[in-house]
């Protein structure tokens, strides 16, 4: 089952410390927390991370944001900012960094798997392969794929819900589910989350 990877870039020790604790209880792996720019481009280089949570702040300057722009032109992961701010001021400031989100501290448990679940799937939906096709998702699993279960992996890597699917194929949701059940158990995936990294995986293989 693929675990999804986070880098953590947070300067409060015992912030990064709860959202290590928060993430670890579900199927997050965290590949290292950094305090400081210097930690997360080290991170960065010698880890591979699935996505990365950002402090804006690090100490006294935004080094969030020159994190995010070496990730941007390096590394090509989403990233979500971490921030006790969400004034107008601090978003036009990050906004050209295309993050794929805001955390605002204080935050809760469910705010954030939320983020990372969305964040991660619409990454994916921003970066399409011109290869992904039948032929080169088969080639990486050892169950292959029917030409319908591709059709609907297709949609849900598209975001469509369960719902929109059986409408479009004129078929039960319970048809879906069948289906989306054996995506996952031929891709080694247990969430739509996990789904979307495992994709992300066999296409840069």
């Amino acid at each position: 089952m693929a675990k999804i990877n986070v880098l953590i870039v947070e300067d409060d020790p015992l912030i990064a410390e709860d959202i290590r604790d928060l993430l670890s209880r579900v199927n997050y792996n965290i590949v290292g927390i950094a305090h400081s720019k210097a930690d997360a481009l080290n991170l960065l280089r010698n880890t591979s991370p699935d996505i990365s949570l950002l402090d804006i702040n690090l100490g006294d300057n935004t080094d969030g944001i020159l994190i995010a722009e070496i990730i941007n032109e390096t590394y090509k992961i989403p990233f979500l900012y971490l921030t006790s701010y969400s004034s107008k001021v601090i978003l036009d400031k990050v906004k050209h960094t295309l993050p794929m989100g805001y955390v605002v501290k204080p935050f809760d448990e469910a705010d954030l798997f939320t983020a990372i679940e969305i964040a991660i799937s619409n990454y994916s939906l921003f970066n399409k392969s011109e290869n992904f096709t039948i032929e080169t998702i088969n080639a990486s699993i050892p169950n292959k794929l029917t030409q319908k279960e591709f059709e609907v992996l297709l949609d849900m890597y598209n975001g469509c819900s369960n719902t929109e699917m059986a409408d479009k194929n004129f078929v039960s949701v319970n048809t879906i589910k069948t289906h989306v059940q054996k995506i996952y158990e031929k891709l080694d995936a247990h969430s739509r989350a996990t789904f979307i990294v495992k994709i992300r995986q066999l296409l840069q293989t």
